[in-house]
């Protein structure tokens, strides 16, 4: 059985949108493409019907039909259960209070950027803020469509918060271009390495009064 901690986030995404009614499962695979939600968690048709099937032997989501068109295979819609219901409950809280360290890539490449000349870096940093400016202008696109749409901005606070972080690394990363383009940064002159420093005696570091 999956327990509401072992819910992945295409798990916490099958539940949320059965809780808005019953659904087959391509139906919420166009749903969530309409929507944007691959801007949160990854989805594949293959994916989600995977998702659905493994919440259904969890028992917390049931079929309450089948149907066809055409030729087509046929398509069992699903519904949310009791169970479900809280499951996602539970999640939902988990996930919003405990902070988690997802592993972001950019942290371990700017970590280990000293490798690269400064220039290239610049560029590098350059080309990243540009496509992350076309994120921002993407969400702020999307602001006013769902505001012109009338939608309360409870549905849309994850655009927000978006917005608000692409804003941030932008922000330090024009910051940290600054710093390399003047030289306040220094970067290709020859200093001590981190293991250089690690690897020295305690005492050739300086005593402590």
């Amino acid at each position: 059985m999956v327990q509401s901690g072992k819910l992945t986030a295409l798990g916490v995404a099958s539940l949320a949108l059965l809780a808005e009614g019953p659904m087959h499962p391509y139906e919420m695979y166009q749903v969530l493409m309409a929507r944007h939600e691959d801007r949160l968690v990854k989805v594949r048709p293959g994916t989600l019907y995977h998702a659905v099937r493994r919440l259904e032997e969890a028992g917390l989501v049931e079929a309450v039909g089948t149907d066809r068109e055409g030729n087509r295979p046929e398509r069992t819609t699903y519904r949310i259960s009791a169970a479900g219901h809280e499951a996602l409950d539970v999640r939902l809280r988990e996930m919003l209070a405990k902070p988690v360290n997802e592993y972001p890539v950019f942290p371990h490449a700017i970590a280990e950027a000293h490798h690269l000349p400064a220039e290239a870096v610049i560029e590098l940093l350059g080309q990243r803020v540009d496509a992350l400016q076309a994120g921002l202008d993407f969400l702020l696109h999307a602001e006013r469509v769902v505001t012109a749409k009338g939608l309360d901005r409870k549905y849309w606070i994850d655009v927000m918060y978006q917005q608000q972080m692409l804003r941030t690394e932008i922000s330090w990363i024009h910051g940290l271009l600054r710093e390399l383009r003047s030289g306040e940064l220094p970067w290709d002159d020859p200093q001590a390495t981190p293991s250089e420093l690690s690897n020295k005696p305690k005492e050739s570091l300086g005593k402590r009064s």
